[in-house]
């Protein structure tokens, strides 16, 4: 820790706390995670999540992902070195989200950028389980966006192991996840990154605000409408009856500044069933990003 100079604390979450420091070995502005190490029963288990994050972000370097520099580990602590970024999206769009929703452009940079570190993560076996605007950063000057936070992230050994239900953050998370599914794939991602899509053309709206699980699915059937057994034949039927029949609403008036290359793709990545829905490769090679492709945009700086 020597090398180090801690600064301020910039985040707090369950595990631990998150600072930024400088690197005086290389000059650089680093975040330094750190996690304290308990005593107690729970030690092992928060040992095991430690070693999986770690893992998981080691197994995905891309450069659309935050990258782990250095593990700092002692009896007491464990301080991981990260990539630094001075934003992610949901700081941006609050602050600038009504600008965002009237630059298609930008948007679709930021979507592509999401897109191509999922599609890495998803290569490896490795599915993130909690994207949320706030965990993906960025640097508002160069637009650079990385995908961050692989605490919940889990390497998917086999479709038929089973995952821990009701993983990520509610506004966020598929419908097999609210359903308690523990057969859910990589399909998770997509749909998140699906509703971060709607909420940065929206202006910084999120797509389906629900106050809790069940309240989150009625707002999904609300809008995408009731599937029955043809739309979802696996999961749904025992839980079809508990719901209003509806059947969903235009995309084109519930985010109305999209064009219908735009509408179509966030279609393919809303689909109830998650085994019609898009899989982050597929939609990198969808019509709406044409013009990145056609033209070689460089997305990263």
């Amino acid at each position: 820790m020597e090398q180090f100079t801690i600064h301020e604390m910039i985040d707090e979450g369950t595990q631990g706390e998150v600072y930024k420091a400088l690197d005086r070995k290389n000059k650089e502005l680093v975040a330094m995670k750190k996690i304290l190490l308990p005593r107690k029963e729970d030690s092992k288990r928060l040992k095991a999540t430690l070693i999986r994050e770690i893992t998981m972000l080691k197994r995905v370097e891309h450069e659309n992902i935050v990258r782990l520099r250095k593990v700092v580990c002692s009896k007491e602590e464990v301080y991981m070195c990260l990539e630094y970024l001075n934003s992610d999206m949901c700081k941006y769009m609050k602050e600038s989200g009504p600008e965002l929703s009237k630059d298609h452009c930008l948007v679709k940079m930021f979507l592509y950028q999401i897109l191509c570190g999922i599609a890495c993560c998803h290569d490896h076996g490795v599915v993130h389980r909690d994207l949320k605007p706030a965990n993906l950063l960025m640097d508002p000057k160069s637009n650079v966006l990385k995908i961050a936070d692989f605490g919940l992230a889990r390497g998917l050994i086999t479709l038929s192991q089973p995952l821990s239900p009701k993983v990520g953050t509610v506004w966020y998370m598929a419908p097999e996840v609210l359903l308690g599914s523990q057969a859910y794939s990589t399909a998770v991602d997509v749909w998140a990154i699906g509703c971060i899509f709607a909420e940065m053309v929206n202006g910084g709206q999120p797509l389906f605000e629900g106050e809790s699980e069940i309240d989150q699915l009625y707002h999904i059937f609300r809008i995408m409408g009731t599937p029955n057994e043809n739309a979802w034949p696996i999961l749904l039927p025992r839980f079809a009856s508990n719901f209003p029949t509806s059947t969903g609403e235009d995309l084109a008036n519930v985010v109305p500044d999209l064009d219908k290359y735009g509408l179509d793709l966030l279609r393919e990545m809303l689909y109830i069933d998650p085994y019609q829905r898009i899989t982050a490769k597929a939609a990198l090679e969808h019509e709406y990003f044409k013009d990145i492709r056609t033209k070689s945009i460089r997305i990263i700086a």
